[in-house]
């Protein structure tokens, strides 16, 4: 008694560390069905746009059937979580209303979070392919892996993931309009052995003005490269498609940007007298009272 605790005191209070660390470990590689409010996003999460369509098409399904697939996360605190993976479908979930997710817990430190989620995210059909070279290249810088390596991880091959970040060397003009799916990665391949940014430019707005296939602006790179060729009868011909305006590149830069620096799919509107709007998507209340902290 002279530490002022007995050996039954000492003993029930081993016992219950004991229980306490098993508890934890338990919880640990399992599923678990999560309070929303314990979770929060990944601050580094590799995608910054959602489409709301499809969030909301997704929150009506989860409404009617729940969350079918878990999300995974990783424990940070008490009755604190970050995902891995799964945003998307945390998203929707907050727009469904419901107060909990099924969630798979795993042990994970920063790095290997960021690599599960770019990962998990180079694995989506519905990628563009400066979100792919995007995330490639932040693998190689973050995670330390050269690019044999890299292949490995996504399973692709090594000449792949060397397109893709080929692609990170085009003029922003290009690296937007490939983004917004204005044009293929074989356009863009195509113009990346044009080592003239201003003549890739305007090559860009040729294949936007005339609709371009991949192939008319392979023969039309070669031309600048080894001079005009013969003209052959099954050329496809150039169809100019005047209904369709140019892009306004400069608009497209802006949301960029604060796509970025607001870590969201920003939208803005702007109008010829310079005057327009900024559009800021949110899910919850909570969201976007972090949006204003991060704004002060």
């Amino acid at each position: 008694m002279a530490l002022g605790k007995g050996l039954n005191a000492l003993l029930q209070d081993a016992e219950r560390e004991v229980r306490k660390e098993n508890e934890q470990a338990d919880s640990v590689n399992k599923f678990n069905d999560i309070p929303l409010k314990y979770i929060e996003p990944n601050p580094n999460q590799p995608r910054v746009e959602f489409d709301e369509d499809l969030l909301e098409e997704l929150s009506q399904s989860i409404k009617v059937h729940g969350l079918i697939q878990p999300i995974t996360v990783r424990q940070v605190g008490r009755n604190k979580y970050q995902i891995i993976s799964g945003e998307r479908r945390y998203r929707a979930s907050l727009l469904a209303g419901i107060e909990s997710v099924p969630a798979y817990v795993r042990e994970a430190d920063d790095q290997t979070t960021l690599e599960m989620a770019l990962i998990e995210n180079i694995q989506r059909e519905d990628l563009n392919a400066m979100e792919v070279a995007n995330s490639y290249r932040r693998l190689i810088d973050e995670c330390n892996l050269n690019q044999e390596e890299l292949g490995n991880r996504v399973g692709k091959k090594r000449s792949t993931v060397t397109n893709y970040l080929r692609l990170l060397k085009l003029p922003s003009e290009l690296q937007i309009a490939l983004r917004a799916n204005l044009i293929k990665m074989g356009h863009a391949r195509a113009l990346i052995v044009v080592d003239d940014p201003e003549r890739q430019k305007s090559l860009l707005e040729d294949i936007l003005e005339n609709d371009y296939s991949v192939r008319q602006v392979e023969r039309l790179v070669k031309e600048i490269l080894d001079g005009p060729v013969k003209e052959e009868k099954s050329a496809e011909p150039a169809t100019k498609n005047i209904s369709e305006k140019k892009p306004d590149y400069n608009t497209l830069l802006w949301e960029e940007k604060f796509s970025k620096a607001c870590n969201r799919n920003v939208k803005i509107k702007l109008k010829p007298n310079g005057k327009g709007e900024i559009l800021l998507p949110f899910t919850n209340e909570s969201e976007l009272e972090n949006f204003l902290q991060q704004l002060s």
